[in-house]
């Protein structure tokens, strides 16, 4: 399976020099660009970030997306308010205290900010042994985790020098932590990051399997990276392309390079009693009549009578009040779902555009994508794949689209489009945006929407069949039917007459008729089924 290389760059310390390094990002993008990112696995703010105030305000925008660490020191911590993470301007997202997060491209980043605690307790600058055991307990406990992409690290691990035949010479002794190490052995990164005392040290490539005792994996690459401006010149920034590794082929991604070392770690059982954690328990899942049958397991069938599984769904969210789109509500219109997975759910769209066009919700209560649980997240992205197969076998292609604005409940819309307006349904978008007095700006490809975009502020966004990604930030009113607008141009669906939902209502038969259908078609894409 093959997929486009993402371009990034990785950079160490910044200490408030902004101005300096968006300049010379800049500079790279107009020569060797575009990247798609760049990561600061280093201290972003300094002893002066008085640069800081024009990007905050958004007088000044950084030239691209940029994902950074929190601080290892107090009189910054200020900057980072919200510990879960957020964005802190447009384009610069702070990822947060720790956490993993898939990208759409599959792209996989996990992260731990701050030094490694001498007391036990967290805080604004300090992880400890239970922050840790949060970040890999989903990897520790599933058999089949083959490792992430990038690992970003305020503090550096320890021993990361041993059996390196680097020309550059690091001592780690008295900055590096421990845990960070085991953290490297259980999340097996392909790329790490971090600092060491403000060093640049690039460790040849070590094994993440001991030879003749397993199956070969990949190999994880080790990079510190200098200070902006440090008076040897030595090297802060660091540029690569990267192909997810879910969408990589195997025999490529556990090539083993020239020079690839032994791991420089010994698994330390006394740390990891500490990280271990019970398996999470598995979601409840919500089963009505879509099908009368559905497989459970291998080769097994289980009964369903249109009702609720016996089990009460201890698991999903409630609303405060009555939601239209909470599966377990009454009111929702039952007839109408057409596919049921753990965590979301697939129903035809009430007032359709056209007839096979579906909404991907979460079965419990959710306002936004934003402020969604990654395992919704997940489920999110593998009904669009199986979407985007079901209408490519059918000679369409799809947009999918979100107004999270006078919503209570995520709704994702997913229309389809002839395959011929493909290439002006961009544009189309950008121009009916305009005609409205507002802009829609591109994001990158890769990106992860819940790491550009707060909790709780409203906007608008829609992932186009070419993988273009359009986003608006809606500070004040906007116009409702703005999506299925762009969509009813005569160069998309042609069918103005169409822009209002409530103008294409149908009967509960041909309703019920055009689910079956759907159903039908669906089938074969269906991964709950499978």
């Amino acid at each position: 399976m093959a997929s486009k290389a993402l371009k990034i760059l990785a950079c160490g310390d910044v200490e408030g020099q902004f101005d300096q390094i968006f300049k010379r990002v800049d500079s790279i993008q107009k020569k060797s660009g575009p990247f798609d990112l760049l990561i600061c696995s280093g201290e972003f703010f300094g002893a002066n970030n008085s640069q800081w105030e024009k990007y905050a305000s958004g007088s000044v925008k950084a030239p691209i997306s940029t994902l950074i660490l929190g601080s290892t020191k107090e009189s910054n911590s200020k900057y980072f308010s919200d510990k879960e993470g957020g964005e802190l301007c447009e384009n610069i997202t702070y990822l947060g205290r720790k956490g993993q997060f898939t990208g759409s491209s599959g792209l996989q980043i996990a992260y731990l900010s701050g030094l490694e605690s001498p007391t036990g307790e967290s805080d604004a600058v300090h992880f400890n042994k239970r922050d840790v055991a949060a970040l890999v307990a989903s990897s520790s406990s599933d058999s089949k985790f083959k490792g992430i992409d990038i690992l970003l690290t305020s503090q550096c691990p320890l021993g990361v020098e041993k059996y390196s035949q680097s020309k550059e010479t690091v001592d780690s002794t008295d900055c590096g932590s421990e845990i960070v190490s085991q953290v490297a052995l259980i999340l097996k990164p392909r790329y790490h990051f971090s600092t060491i005392n403000g060093q640049y040290f690039e460790r040849q490539p070590y094994r993440n399997h001991k030879v003749l005792a397993g199956s070969a994996q990949h190999v994880t690459r080790f990079i510190s990276l200098a200070k902006l401006g440090n008076a040897e010149k030595k090297k802060y920034l660091y540029a690569f392309n990267i192909t997810p590794m879910s969408v990589m082929d195997t025999t490529e991604l556990v090539s083993q390079p020239v020079g690839t070392t032994e791991c420089p770690y010994k698994s330390s059982p006394a740390i990891l009693s500490h990280l271990k954690t019970s398996k999470e328990e598995k979601p409840v899942q919500f089963f009505y009549n879509t099908e009368h049958t559905e497989q459970v397991g291998r080769g097994k069938k289980r009964q369903h009578d249109g009702n609720h599984e016996k089990r009460p769904p201890k698991k999903h969210p409630q609303p405060t009040g009555p939601c239209w789109f909470c599966l377990g509500s009454a009111e929702v219109e039952k007839h109408l779902v057409v596919s049921v997975g753990l965590q979301c759910y697939l129903a035809l769209a009430k007032g359709g555009l056209v007839s096979d066009h579906v909404l991907i919700l979460p079965i419990g209560h959710h306002q936004s994508t934003v402020s969604s649980t990654a395992d919704v997240r997940q489920e999110i992205e593998q009904y669009k794949k199986s979407l985007k197969k079901c209408f490519k076998a059918q000679g369409k292609a799809v947009v999918f689209f979100e107004r999270n604005f006078r919503t209570q409940h995520l709704q994702i819309q997913a229309v389809p489009i002839p395959e011929s307006a493909v290439q002006d349904v961009k544009d189309i978008f950008i121009e009916t945006a305009q005609e409205q007095s507002f802009e829609l700006h591109e994001i990158p490809k890769h990106s992860d929407l819940k790491q550009i975009v707060p909790e709780g502020v409203p906007y608008f966004y829609t992932e186009l069949p070419s993988g273009e990604k359009l986003l608006h930030r809606i500070s004040k009113g906007f116009p409702l039917q703005f999506g299925r607008e762009a969509l009813v141009h005569p160069e998309v669906l042609n069918m103005p007459e169409r822009i209002d939902w409530k103008n294409c209502k149908i009967s509960k038969e041909e309703e019920i008729e055009q689910a079956a259908d759907f159903k039908r078609n669906f089938k074969p894409y269906d991964f709950t089924l499978v």
